[in-house]
């Protein structure tokens, strides 16, 4: 059948979450993008909704409560260095309950609140795309192709 993404463009999610002004970023441990920041996201699984597809993912990868999620725009990733390709949707969560946690550190390393002027780096394409939409204020449909490691 084949693995989304590496043997046809996956279809994936990404939830831009804020608090007090400041984003989650976490660092990939695994392709694409490996040792890069990160919103957190995934892929869509067969017949589940891309809103609560980004909702679990959010919730698996940060141990948050996640509540009302708004659609922010779209993105196209093709990352040429690890032969990947997805498309994805992308959210915002301003409506989240908790504290985050580094709840799979087999993928994830590390995890912070960072302002909007003062982001870590490297910062993997996708959050590059997520940001840009957050910040016009309209919804985007942007497409990168990247030759990161």
């Amino acid at each position: 059948m084949g693995k989304p993404g590496v043997d046809f463009p996956g279809l994936g999610v990404g939830l831009v979450i804020l608090r007090h002004g400041r984003i989650l970023l976490y660092k990939r441990m695994r392709p694409p993008e490996a040792g890069y920041w990160n919103i957190v996201g995934g892929k869509v699984d067969h017949m589940e909704r891309a809103e609560e597809a980004a909702r679990r993912e959010a919730e698996e990868e940060t141990g948050l409560s996640i509540g009302r999620i708004d659609r922010i725009g779209m993105t196209e990733q093709i990352i040429d260095a690890d032969r990947q390709h997805w498309i994805s949707i992308l959210y915002l969560a301003r409506d989240v309950d908790g504290e985050p946690q580094l709840t799979e550190p087999d993928k994830l390393s590390d995890f912070g609140w960072f302002p909007l002027t003062d982001l870590p780096e490297p910062l993997s394409a996708f959050t590059k795309a997520a940001i840009a939409a957050l910040t016009t204020g309209e919804p985007a449909q942007l497409s990168a192709r990247s030759a990161a490691s």
